[in-house]
């Protein structure tokens, strides 16, 4: 795996079995929708792991969640107010972009590239590993005046799988 975790070209299955994990048709199904469905909650991927493979329940969906995180394959963030979702970028020290509109995540790299990118004032005897930052704002889409007023809001949420 790269730096960008399991988001890469290796195979799925090659990922899951290289974790220790035995290789399902609910496990292959949950980590191609976070491959192409990034900051995604379990609801959003249960939807899109529906069409992938049915029969595989919501709970299923959390196991698979539940057990890729404990394995390291992805990392659970929670922005405040928001639903937690899961995302196949780790081993890095990344933060995120979420919309107070629609509530769209994107990933913004680390200011200076070294964990932790930033320095409290205090540490009170922490060895620190990391920073979590996250940066809230309106997309461009949301902020963009609407055009048309027979479209429906532009929403990431529901249209692209992220919510």
């Amino acid at each position: 795996m790269d730096a960008r975790g399991i988001a890469g070209p290796e195979p799925v299955e090659s990922v899951i079995r290289a974790a220790g994990l035995r290789v399902t048709s609910a496990r292959l199904a949950v980590l191609d929708a976070l491959r192409e469905h990034p900051h995604a909650s379990a609801d959003a991927i249960f939807a899109d792991v529906d069409h992938r493979a049915p029969g595989t329940t919501l709970q299923s969906v959390y196991n698979a969640l539940s057990d890729f995180e404990a394995a390291g394959l992805v990392r659970r963030i929670q922005p405040a107010g928001q639903p937690m979702r899961f995302e196949v970028r780790i081993d890095d020290n990344h933060h995120h972009l979420v919309c107070t509109s629609c509530g769209r995540v994107e990933d913004v790299d680390c200011v200076t590239g070294e964990a932790p990118c930033l320095h409290p004032s205090q540490t009170h005897g922490f060895a620190l590993a990391q920073a979590e930052i996250t940066f809230w704002g309106v997309c461009a889409a949301c902020a963009a005046p609407e055009t048309d007023s027979s479209s429906p809001t532009h929403n990431p949420t529901v249209t692209e799988g992220r919510s």
